[in-house]
């Protein structure tokens, strides 16, 4: 899983963005807010990086003006608590525990991949290497990347480990359709990356971070890393892996977590030419994203837009812990530092 996103920062710049019409902005009273969830109020913003943003990426520009709906996202990612009465009142399988399926994995590899022994066919889930004690090529991720047989989002790091004692962990090692299934389940869905930025934003409509453009607040406000990346976590605030939820404070309008810790899922496709098509010189209402997915660095792979970055995120190598962020996932395969929080509108709970 590539942290760093395609292409150079470049400078950035956009025009101030003009009030929304004809949006649901208020809760309707007579609509209860569902547990665990807020109301993000229906609003126009900036979406894309910022100016001054001199971390911003390709596939974030240009920032273009954006009007969405309210809606009500969850207040954290959906912790193992939460996924596990899913499993429970399911008997749902995830991905990273089901047999492999060669034929089907193969498909989204280049013509003429050999197939792997056996051996290596088998059910898991990427971890990070923890073990990494120098890089010779900083674009190589996958030398701090390796396959783990056996992990799961019950045992994150292997067989012999578990989740016991971490109810209020973050779920990692689910797959984009283990998301779908849990969001089916819920009466929920995954948020566009326009509903993502929306809330990110709070009560702002063109900040960098979800407290402001403040970058020296980072240790105290987001779970990355802090140290030599990937070499050394110094673990200044306390967290060398993934943090509980509710660990930092929360944005301006009561949610956690959408920066560091966890990467976050989105219905969106990644597609690092989305922005470039788009017209700018008008707002965008409650846009879906790009119809098809494209990233230079995965070209077999049709990949989602996934947001907030991680507890891996560092300012020397992809710095994703900025609002308009992104990277591209797979939609079939999970990792340790990948997870997922949902989203329900008026609409879904009046059905």
């Amino acid at each position: 899983m590539n942290c760093k996103n395609d292409g150079k920062t470049n400078p950035v710049s956009q025009k101030k963005n003009s009030p929304a019409t004809n949006i649901l902005v208020e809760q309707p009273s007579d609509v209860k807010t569902p547990e665990g969830m807020v109301w993000v109020r229906g609003k126009s913003f900036i979406q894309g990086a910022k100016e001054g943003d001199s971390f911003a990426m390709h596939a974030e520009m240009p920032a273009h003006e954006v009007i969405v709906d309210g809606f009500f996202i969850d207040i954290t990612e959906v912790t193992n608590k939460e996924f596990r009465a899913f499993v429970d009142a399911t008997g749902y399988i995830t991905v990273a525990e089901r047999p492999i399926n060669w034929e089907e994995m193969k498909k989204d590899l280049p013509e003429g991949t050999p197939k792997p022994h056996d051996s290596i066919l088998q059910p898991g889930s990427l971890i990070f290497n923890k073990e990494v004690n120098q890089v010779a090529n900083m674009d190589n991720y996958t030398q701090w990347w390796r396959w783990q047989l056996g992990a799961n989002w019950k045992h994150p790091e292997g067989p012999g480990s578990s989740i016991a004692g971490k109810d209020d962990y973050p779920v990692v090692h689910v797959a984009y359709e283990d998301a779908l299934a849990f969001c089916k389940w819920a009466n929920r869905r995954l948020p566009t990356e326009a509903e993502w930025e929306s809330a990110a934003q709070g009560t702002n409509s063109n900040a960098i971070y979800t407290w402001g453009d403040d970058p020296n607040v980072l240790d105290d406000s987001a779970n990355t890393w802090q140290g030599i990346f990937p070499i050394k976590n110094e673990s200044k605030d306390g967290f060398e892996h993934i943090a509980p939820v509710k660990s930092y404070p929360p944005n301006s309008i009561g949610i956690y977590d959408l920066l560091g810790n966890v990467w976050e899922m989105t219905s969106d496709w990644y597609n690092v030419n989305y922005y470039k098509e788009l017209d700018v010189t008008k707002p965008h209402t409650n846009p879906k994203g790009a119809a098809t997915a494209y990233s230079p660095s995965n070209p077999y792979q049709q990949e989602h837009v996934i947001k907030g970055g991680s507890f891996l995120c560092h300012a020397s190598y992809c710095a994703s812990f900025r609002i308009s962020a992104k990277m591209g996932m797979s939609p079939d395969s999970g990792s340790d530092h990948a997870g997922f929080r949902t989203v329900v509108t008026v609409d879904m709970l009046k059905r």
